[in-house]
């Protein structure tokens, strides 16, 4: 029963997938060194820009874990983001303003988070999962605008800028900000290409495929996804702890369901990569904020467009290969 989900071991590759492998790893190390040059050649917009879309794609990243790893739709992992910016906020008012420490925090926060509110979320599947999930967003949400004292309500929450070690110097400049969020951003996908070569990722991939056979080999899948989502919180919590840093502000807005609905879409484009995800996110960034910009604020439009050209590209490939073949 144990080894008909361990790994395989792992066969020589062919020639041709090793070099799509190795195309694929040069490519990756070119997207990270232009990612280290953007602030030496783009002005303070465009750095704020890529800023926004760091956090927004590792809130695609957690998004991705649960939606496309785990086959179970969310919209509402930006409650476990605002859950992580708010904690990281409140502990940089109180003195304690080194980065890493706050992110370390603000991903505690979002996996807390996620234990609770996991055990009602695994009682559902398919469409109740998202509404579901879509419900507790907008708990969290109204609580954050309602709970003034702590939070700020409606006006926000303001929060210093941080360091990167004690007693550091404050990080101001948009492009200091912009390459420690891109450290961090980094550090994750490390952890997270770790994570997804575990066993657990193998059980959780399996659940996905079919979860009454799983459960027919004898495997416990509630407490497999239970971590999951949790694993998958504590990333959209460090999400926001980048996102206090980035704005050093805070406000009910940044939980809404715009940003969960971003984030699914941005996964949505990746079609189950990481990597895809993190594509998706650069799409949507661009679409939403230099191309809205460019089109007379046209943004919800364009991105309406790319919703549609992501839900119906497998329908239409589908449609192409067939009328090919009767050809």
């Amino acid at each position: 029963m144990t080894t008909a989900l361990a790994p395989t071991t792992p066969t020589r590759p062919a020639p041709a997938k090793r070099r799509r492998s190795t195309a694929g790893h040069v490519l990756v190390a070119a997207a990270v060194v232009a990612a280290i040059a953007l602030p030496a050649v783009v002005d303070a917009y465009t750095i704020s820009i890529a800023s926004t879309a760091l956090v927004l794609a590792a809130l695609a990243v957690s998004t991705q874990l649960v939606t496309g790893v785990a086959g179970l739709p969310s919209l509402g992992q930006a409650a476990y983001l605002g859950v992580g910016a708010y904690t990281a906020a409140l502990l940089a008012n109180t003195g304690l303003r080194v980065g890493p420490v706050l992110l370390a925090a603000a991903a505690a926060a979002g996996a807390g988070a996620a234990a609770l509110s996991g055990p009602l979320l695994l009682r559902t599947r398919g469409t109740a999962f998202l509404m579901t999930s879509f419900a507790i967003g907008e708990l969290v949400r109204t609580t954050a605008s309602l709970w003034a004292e702590v939070t700020g309500g409606d006006d926000g929450l303001h929060a210093p800028p941080v360091t990167i070690w004690p007693a550091g110097p404050p990080l101001e400049a948009d492009g200091y900000i912009y390459l420690y969020l891109l450290a961090a951003f980094l550090v994750l996908m490390l952890a997270v290409a770790v994570l997804l070569r575990s066993r657990l990722a193998v059980i959780v991939r399996a659940f996905a495929d079919g979860e009454a056979r799983l459960q027919a080999l004898g495997y416990h899948t509630p407490a497999a996804l239970l971590a999951w989502l949790v694993i998958a919180g504590a990333v959209a919590g460090m999400a926001g702890g980048m996102l206090a840093a980035a704005h050093q502000y805070v406000s009910p807005a940044d939980l809404s369901l715009d940003m969960s609905a971003l984030a699914l879409l941005a996964a949505a484009i990746g079609v189950g990569s990481m990597r895809g995800a993190i594509v998706g996110t650069v799409l949507v960034v661009a679409v939403r904020d230099l191309a809205g910009v460019n089109t007379s604020g046209h943004a919800l439009a364009l991105l309406g467009l790319t919703f549609l050209a992501v839900a119906y590209q497998q329908p239409l490939r589908s449609y192409l290969r067939t009328v090919g073949r009767r050809r």
